[in-house]
């Protein structure tokens, strides 16, 4: 987490809204998951998925 600068961010970012850290966390945990099922799915169906460089 401290060499990502866009997980920095983020953090910060909920910490002002008030999240506390575990929640943070929590909502981190459901992004990955979320990107890596999306992943996962268009690898099987041969459709290419989107890319996360620009």
């Amino acid at each position: 987490m401290p060499h990502d600068a866009r997980i920095r961010d983020y953090v910060a970012r909920r910490t002002l809204e008030g999240l506390k850290t575990k929640d943070i966390f929590r909502c981190l945990k459901r992004f990955v998951a979320r990107e890596v099922y999306h992943h996962l799915t268009s690898a099987f169906s041969g459709t290419p998925g989107p890319s996360t460089t620009t």
